[in-house]
């Protein structure tokens, strides 16, 4: 049976993307030091990833963007983007483990949703990593657009100097509008 994780980073974020990714490994090609992305340091996360990306039967990732997240919703966006991780797959799985309580809609697949799969599933740990990965990328190259917001280090979390940098230059199209307190400065400038 061919078995595919999916993971999504950057649910807590102010500003930003949440990202998703699809990974089908390869078991005659084990990679080690598989785990949950939020116990990796950045120097193993990035060596990992392409581990990853060099020995797997195939991965993809995708986004859903702040406005979706506004539109639809924090997990409806994670499961859009995970949809579309699903869809630039070229393998396609006969089964998908999915890190959390929800699974996408994806028909002709059997779902499992997996509470902590990210600690547990090889291939949702593979998922998270890429998945992180790659959000950190696309917000250090937000950061290089709008380095007000110093984005490069915090990638979009709600630090307290990424408030306070938020409060000081004023809320734009990368942020999500209907997260606290990027809603309430907008409210507070509308009064």
């Amino acid at each position: 049976m061919i078995v595919c994780g999916m993971d999504e980073a950057g649910r807590g974020p102010l500003a930003g993307p949440v990202f998703a990714a699809a990974v089908i490994l390869n078991p005659k090609k084990p990679i080690n030091g598989l785990r949950d992305s939020k116990k990796l340091s950045q120097k193993r996360l990035l060596l990992l990833c392409d581990e990853i990306k060099d020995k797997a039967l195939d991965f993809s990732f995708s986004s859903a963007s702040a406005s979706e997240i506004d539109n639809i919703n924090i997990l409806n966006a994670s499961l859009l983007a995970m949809t579309r991780a699903f869809n630039g797959l070229t393998v396609r799985p006969q089964k998908i483990f999915v890190d959390g309580l929800h699974c996408p809609d994806i028909p002709g697949v059997i779902l499992e949703a997996v509470v902590r799969g990210d600690s547990l599933i090889l291939e949702i740990s593979a998922a998270s990593i890429i998945a992180k990965v790659e959000r950190d990328k696309y917000m250090c190259e937000l950061d290089k657009k709008y380095p007000q917001y110093n984005l490069g280090k915090h990638k979009g979390y709600p630090t307290k100097e990424h408030v306070q940098l938020l409060e000081e230059h004023g809320v734009i199209n990368i942020y999500r509008k209907s997260f606290r307190p990027v809603r309430d400065l907008i409210q507070k400038k509308d009064t």
